[in-house]
Parts: C-alpha cells; sequence; structure tokens
C-alpha cells in the first residue's frame, strides 16, 4: 500500500469520527418538532456551511460551472435532490431505531449499494475482481452484508426485550418496523452521493485548473449536490410544518431555547457537513481506487456510531 493511499485512509477516517457524532447535538434540542429541527441542520448542513468553505476555497467556483455541460450538472442536482430523500429517511430510521442500529443498517446498505454503483456506471467494474486488492474490497463487502443481518437481528432481539422490560433508559420512539423501512429506503437512495460525487470530478479536475488546490477541489461539487438535497428536504419539511402545525417553532418560545435549538442544529450540521471535507481530501489521495473511498467512510462511521450507542445506553439492559 502506497503512503499516498494509507495518507487518504487516514484522513477519510477522520471525517467518519465527525459523521458518526453528527446527531448527538440533536439530544440538546428540545421543544421541537422533528420536522423543524431537521430542517434548521439542513439549512446549514446543504447551504450555509458549504456555501462559506466555497466561497473560502474555491470563490470563483460559479465561473466553473459554467465550463461544464448543463446535463452533467442537472444530474448532479437531481442526484442530490434523491439524497435529501434518503436524509430525511436517514433521520428517521435514527429515531425509530437508535444511532447505533440506525447508522449501521442505514449506512451498511449504502456502503455496499454506493461502493459497486459507480465502477458499474463507467466501467471499472472488472478492476474489482483484479488481485489482491480487490478480492480484498469484495471480501468485506460480503462480510458488511453479514454484518448489516446481524445487526438486523440483534434489533429483532431488542423490540422483544423492550415489550418485556420496564424502566429500562432506552429510545422511547424504538420501533423496527418503521426503522427497517426507512434503514432499506436510505440504503436505495442514499448511495446516489457516492454516484454524484463520482460524476462531479468533471468539476473537481477544472476546479484544479482554476488554482484550487486538489484537496479542496470537490467542494464545488458540494454546493450543487447539496443544493439538490436543499430542495426536497424543503419541500418535506414545509409540508410536515403545516401538517402538524410546527412552523412556529423556529421563533416562538424562550430566548434560551431557541438560542440552543440552533446553536446545536448548526453544531451537528457542522460535524455532518466536515466528513465530506474530509472525504474530498482523502478520495483525492487514492487516485483510480477512488471508488473505496466511500465503503471506507461508510465502514468507519458505523464504527464510530456503535460506540456512541453504548455511550447513550441504547443497549442498556438488552
Amino acid at each position: 500500500m502506497s503512503a499516498s493511499i494509507l495518507l487518504g485512509i487516514l484522513i477519510i477516517a477522520t471525517g467518519a469520527f465527525s459523521s458518526g457524532s453528527f446527531s448527538i447535538p440533536f439530544d440538546k434540542v428540545t421543544k421541537w418538532k422533528w420536522e423543524s429541527s431537521w430542517l434548521t441542520f439542513s439549512v446549514f448542513a446543504y447551504l450555509i456551511v458549504p456555501l462559506i468553505i466555497c466561497l473560502i476555497v474555491a470563490p470563483n467556483f460559479m465561473e466553473i460551472y459554467k465550463t461544464i455541460p448543463s446535463d452533467n450538472l442537472m444530474l448532479i442536482f437531481i442526484l442530490g435532490a434523491v439524497y435529501g430523500l434518503a436524509n430525511l429517511t436517514f433521520g428517521l430510521s435514527l429515531r425509530y431505531l437508535g444511532v447505533a442500529l440506525g447508522f449501521c443498517i442505514s449506512l451498511g446498505l449504502m456502503m455496499v449499494i454506493g461502493t459497486l454503483l459507480p465502477p458499474m456506471i463507467d466501467g471499472r467494474m472488472s478492476r474489482l475482481f483484479e488481485g489482491n486488492g480487490g478480492i480484498l474490497l469484495i471480501s468485506g463487502l460480503i462480510v458488511s452484508c453479514i454484518g448489516i443481518g446481524i445487526t438486523a437481528y440483534a434489533g429483532i432481539l431488542k423490540s422483544r426485550k423492550l415489550e418485556k422490560l420496564k424502566g429500562v433508559k432506552a429510545n422511547s420512539d424504538f420501533d423496527l418496523r418503521k426503522g427497517l423501512f426507512a434503514a432499506l429506503f436510505v440504503g436505495v437512495t442514499g448511495s446516489s452521493m457516492s454516484v454524484g460525487f463520482e460524476q462531479g470530478k468533471m468539476i473537481a479536475e477544472e476546479t484544479v485548473k482554476a488554482g484550487t488546490p486538489e484537496l479542496f477541489a470537490i467542494c464545488p461539487v458540494f454546493v450543487l449536490f447539496f443544493a439538490g438535497s436543499l430542495l426536497s428536504t424543503l419541500i418535506w419539511c414545509i409540508y410536515l410544518g403545516i401538517k402538524n402545525n410546527s412552523l412556529d417553532d423556529y421563533y416562538k418560545g424562550e430566548s434560551k431555547t431557541l438560542i440552543t435549538n440552533y446553536t446545536m442544529c448548526a453544531f451537528a450540521s457542522f460535524l455532518w457537513f466536515i466528513n465530506y471535507i474530509f472525504y474530498g481530501m482523502g478520495t483525492s489521495k487514492l487516485g483510480e481506487f477512488s471508488f473505496v473511498a466511500w465503503g471506507i467512510l461508510m465502514s468507519l462511521t458505523i464504527v464510530c456510531a456503535t460506540i456512541w450507542g453504548f455511550f447513550r445506553g441504547e443497549w442498556k439492559g438488552i
């Protein structure tokens, strides 16, 4: 393994820790409906944070877009909108399954599908079966599938235990059926992010030509991709806000509560988005093996989220 690839993996691992931790600040958000906290998080995560970072590292990104075919830009935007739906459902999977189970099943499926789709689309699939590296990758995906199955079974055991035990401090919203359905949906649609980032390579290449360091070349891709995510999220969360009469969450209530809620949602968005900065930086070091970056990110994120699940007592008494 070359030093460049090893460095890339270490950088991605840093992002995975951030990604696996992003949901923790939501514990401090109170007196808001789910859609209110998720929309606030999304505005920061999909718009404010990526735009600020992109303006710092690639301020001429709008000019770069003009050099890219419109159909490529539209495809990235649409894939972003699909991912917005996936992330909405991911929030529900965390609600119904908890951090440990929600991350493991949802991201496990995203890892497998998101690792295989890009090379299937651009013709690199044959490389997955070349040499020891390809064999290890396929073996890893098989092990991941087994792990997903074991985790799902653990969820079934947890559901049965919670029906019997009283006074156990656990996720009060736990619902295995709803959670597994949400996780399956996330696994299928969430892989659109991996495909979207791969489709953004042309933008990244033009960004480097314009003078942006290669480590930050993916930032203009983030802005376009997550703009699509914000659109689908806005539509759904506003719909829920009208349905649940929760649109006044954003301005009604005690000042201290509002400040805490906005701050925690912003902090969660920073943790969530910064993991993709590390992902982009790490991917740039992997060269032609960039398609494995997604699997590395997802697997290490699952490890981190699982550790958080134990700290949060999600398996207490089970």
